[in-house]
């Protein structure tokens, strides 16, 4: 088991090997609120391929963008691929133990998500663990040569 430093910047290698190979990804702090980063992120990666699953307790909230909204990770009825996080740093830790529960292979915290004692325990289970990044960013970045050949 190798911990990555999140002090410094991941390799290209390393974001586009989890982003070339996830294919479900559950979206925890998902919004329906179309001016949200979240929703507009949430939509890119739709967009891209990717089997989005939006995740938000919001009791009366059942789907976002025609996509089925679960209560938590837990309550999802498909394997998951990647988590990614768009909640406060300290539910990460939290987020992470569940992501652990439902086999998750990456723990993704968005722009601003920085915990480390949740990365070394997602590490520590075997999880590839991102930090502080966006995948919508990183998806446009030069490495980048997308599998599904959207038209854009």
């Amino acid at each position: 088991m190798t911990l990555v430093n999140h002090n410094e910047p991941y390799s290209d290698d390393y974001l586009q090997d989890i982003l070339s190979s996830v294919k479900t990804i559950a979206m925890v702090g998902a919004s329906p609120d179309k001016t949200k980063f979240s929703y507009g992120v949430l939509r890119v990666l739709h967009e891209t391929g990717y089997d989005m699953i939006p995740v938000n307790p919001r009791p009366k909230l059942k789907e976002i963008r025609g996509l089925k909204v679960y209560s938590s990770l837990d309550q999802i009825d498909r394997p998951v691929d990647m988590v990614e996080v768009f909640r406060k740093p300290e539910d990460l830790y939290r987020i992470a133990e569940e992501a652990i529960a439902i086999g998750a292979k990456v723990l993704w915290g968005q722009i601003g998500v920085i915990n480390y004692d949740a990365a070394r325990l997602a590490e520590e289970a075997g999880l590839k663990v991102v930090m502080n990044r966006c995948p919508k960013i990183e998806l446009f970045r030069p490495f980048w040569k997308p599998r599904l050949g959207p038209e854009i």
